[in-house]
């Protein structure tokens, strides 16, 4: 008797498993469309470095951002390390110049207090690449990444995968 109760116990879990997983309605799609990834480039002030969000939604489980970023020539910047699971990719819409990720960032200082981000002004070691218009690059959270050089000005798009659910909705 107590076999037959067991197999009509575990019969009716699955049941309810597979008919709420079928109820469960999916999330929608996000659009952001080429006129409006461009309309926010060009918004963008050209005497300073950008880096703010076009969109970030909750796609169950975890946020995802898409981020519009500016980094003029003529503006210093320093290598970075964000301590979070946050992943980057990059993809470069306009522009040149040589990213290092990787190896160390020697006397880091926090960007600003309560911030995840750590600054300094070089990388030792990592592994320098030369990036342009289409291409794309991931570096994983917690991994320091640096423009040594810019051949111009540089435009692109960031795609933050956030498990931690940090980045807030927009």
């Amino acid at each position: 008797m107590r076999k037959i109760t067991l197999k009509t116990v575990l019969f009716l879990s699955l049941l309810l498993v597979f008919s709420t997983a079928a109820q469960t309605p999916s999330l929608p799609a996000t659009d952001i469309s080429s006129a409006d990834i461009q309309k926010f480039i060009d918004a963008m002030p050209p005497n300073k470095v950008t880096d703010d969000p076009i969109r970030i939604v909750d796609v169950g489980g975890y946020h995802v951002g898409v981020y519009g970023v500016l980094r003029p020539k003529s503006i210093p910047q320093e290598a970075n390390v964000h301590r979070t699971k946050v992943t980057e990719i990059y993809y470069i819409l306009e522009g040149s110049g040589t990213l290092v990720t990787g190896g160390n960032l020697p006397n880091p200082h926090q960007q600003s207090p309560g911030s995840t981000t750590f600054q300094g002004t070089h990388i030792d070691g990592g592994l320098s690449r030369k990036l342009s218009k289409g291409d794309v690059v991931i570096i994983p959270g917690r991994t320091p990444h640096w423009f040594s050089s810019q051949d111009g000005d540089l435009r692109y798009l960031i795609f933050r995968p956030d498990p931690e659910k940090e980045l807030p909705l927009k």
